[in-house]
């Protein structure tokens, strides 16, 4: 007991410190300095590759993928992976939440980094058929985040379905893992066609997301065996996920990249607090899988049905509850706040406080609230932050906790 709440004390003081140290000697900053003028050399100098690939244009290629870019996008998964949970694989769906939440962090925290921008358009014509691409094409261009997460979840998929179902058959093994490369490189040269990346954003993508599946092929039965039997789980994660927002990186200018990750933090938090509670009820490895007698087509769609809606009212519940409770806590504990879009009559009075009077409410917050909250030249704590992880939270747990509970009431 004393070994575990010790490298759990040292992995938080760790990010602790790293956020203090890197916020005090400007790391990002010193970074960005020298990989920025790099990245975006060979962006430029790639702009020529990407228009003779785009001299191929046609309406069935667009379609194709952007259709393409949908699937394997975040939007999908988060929608794909409660049904994989209701399905009964929990440790497929449980590893690859994790694994879309680190991939998340990880592009998008070397994206704000190196804030290397996109292909300049015009000349490259950029196709953005969904309001996701639009909120995409906000974000700087290195690494491809698609071309990241496909080699890590479709890789993992593999992975798990060739070991679940103990696979001898080299030719279909091999078949296997060619429909993976294929899906990679169709997804990679998407990118390049629709105009939202050059090669080297796809590159960088591919090379992190192999080193990313590598490293979590070797890590991922402890992490499992951690969350459905470790010691204090909860705690430790959720002092976790905090650190995590304040160790994100500034961008050069705002992106969507830190709402992303905000929601996708909430949503791994909500999954292992669910199922830290729950294993043994809804989650251990003889639940009933889809496709058996124990969990029929029809019984599956009858949870489809009932879980869906109720996720949604819980996500829509607890963001109602976030922006009634956290601006109460924070006004009682002196907290100076802010909200650029969940609020807005706090974006207004912010706009209308004098400086006198946010010099007052800033003196009486201690050192540490100073460090985590008023870093990165923020005079206020934007509550939207807040919101957006209890609502994604919120969300997650019920797809694991209340959703199979009512599952187990109406006998599906």
């Amino acid at each position: 007991m004393e070994s575990i709440a010790l490298w759990q004390a040292s992995a938080l003081c760790g990010i602790a410190s790293w956020i203090a140290v890197s916020s005090c000697f400007n790391v990002t900053q010193k970074i960005r300095s020298l990989l920025q003028p790099w990245a975006s050399h060979h962006v430029a100098a790639g702009t020529p590759a990407v228009l003779r690939i785009q001299k191929h244009q046609n309406r069935y290629l667009d379609a194709l993928f952007s259709g393409l870019s949908c699937v394997v996008s975040v939007p999908f998964y988060t929608a794909f992976l409660p049904f994989l949970f209701w399905s009964g694989h929990g440790k497929l769906a449980r590893q690859m939440t994790l694994l879309m939440a680190f991939c998340d962090y990880s592009g998008n925290c070397i994206k704000d980094v190196v804030s290397a921008p996109r292909p300049s358009s015009p000349p490259v014509r950029r196709v953005t058929a969904t309001k996701d691409e639009e909120d995409n094409a906000l974000e700087y261009g290195l690494p491809s985040s698609h071309t990241l997460n496909t080699v890590c979840l479709s890789g993992y998929l593999l992975h798990y379905v060739l070991s679940y179902m103990q696979v001898q058959d080299q030719s279909l093994t091999f078949a296997a893992v060619a429909f993976v490369c294929l899906l990679v490189c169709l997804t990679g040269w998407g990118r390049i066609y629709l105009g939202m990346h050059s090669l080297i954003d796809i590159i960088g993508g591919l090379l992190i997301g192999l080193m990313i599946l590598a490293s979590w092929l070797t890590v991922h039965d402890h992490i499992d065996s951690f969350i459905i039997s470790g010691q204090n789980v909860t705690t430790f994660w959720a002092t976790l996920s905090f650190l995590l927002l304040f160790a994100y990186p500034t961008p050069e200018f705002p992106t969507p990249s830190f709402e992303y990750h905000t929601a996708f933090d909430g949503v791994a938090f909500g999954i292992v607090a669910g199922i830290q509670q729950t294993y043994q009820q809804f989650h251990h490895e003889g639940v009933p899988k889809i496709f058996t007698a124990e969990l029929t087509v029809p019984a599956f769609l009858g949870r489809a049905a009932v879980g869906i809606p109720t996720i949604l009212l819980v996500k829509f519940c607890s963001k109602a509850l976030s922006k009634w409770i956290l601006p109460l806590v924070s006004n009682t504990l002196g907290i100076p706040i802010r909200s650029t879009g969940y609020i807005p009559v706090l974006n207004a009075a912010t706009g209308k406080k004098s400086e006198g009077n946010m010099k007052q409410q800033q003196s009486s917050v201690g050192y540490i609230q100073k460090l985590f909250f008023f870093s990165n030249q923020m005079d206020s704590f934007d509550v939207d932050t807040g919101i957006r992880f209890l609502q994604y939270a919120g969300l997650a747990w019920s797809v694991v906790d209340l959703v199979p509970s009512i599952f187990s009431y109406l006998g599906l």
